[in-house]
């Protein structure tokens, strides 16, 4: 039931309150479990992240494997809708084109004094990127975040994505192949 405030209204000052002061509360209950899950994935690396998947998604990772090949991600591309795969395509180009368009020029030149001066410019070697997946997945997301990162010239793109009961949305997997995303 969503609730209706007017600044008017007698209760006005202590109910807006409420509701400001109830999402504090759930913000460091939030920032709370958020750090101890880090910590425990600090400390417990690989085994953590397994145990935290079998919790969260229902999915034991050990079992299926910590990884989706780059073929599956193909395989989603060319099963995807003709309409839905040039519609994925489309988006992929025009964010290619956009972020082409964006990244900067090296520059050089000599001063007066005759001292060089310049800017280089180049990407990180790797990256890592995360794709909601759970309840609410997004091919936009990848195309988004992955094809900027081709474009400026990173090696190497690693996507995560939550994989609850063991599913794996194909508009993601489809889109990571567009967007050259190296491993999932």
């Amino acid at each position: 039931m969503p609730l209706r405030l007017d600044s008017r209204d007698a209760g006005f000052a202590p109910a807006f309150a409420a509701l400001v002061n109830g999402r504090r509360e759930a913000d460091a209950d939030v920032s709370r479990d958020v750090a101890a899950i880090i910590s425990a994935v600090r400390t417990g690396g690989d085994a953590a992240l397994a145990d935290y998947t079998k919790r969260f998604d229902r999915h034991d990772l050990d079992q299926s494997g910590w990884r989706i090949s780059g073929a599956e991600c193909e395989d989603a591309l060319a099963a995807l809708d003709e309409e839905l795969r040039d519609a994925l395509m489309l988006a992929a180009e025009r964010i290619g084109a956009y972020h082409a368009a964006q990244r900067p020029a090296d520059s050089e030149r000599t001063d007066a004094a005759g001292v060089r001066m310049g800017a280089r410019w180049g990407a990180v070697e790797a990256a890592g990127l995360y794709v909601p997946g759970g309840r609410a997945a997004y091919p936009s997301s990848v195309l988004m975040n992955a094809i900027p990162a081709k474009v400026a010239g990173v090696e190497r793109l690693v996507m995560v994505t939550p994989t609850p009961d063991g599913i794996v949305n194909p508009l993601v997997l489809a889109a990571a192949a567009l967007a050259g995303v190296d491993e999932i």
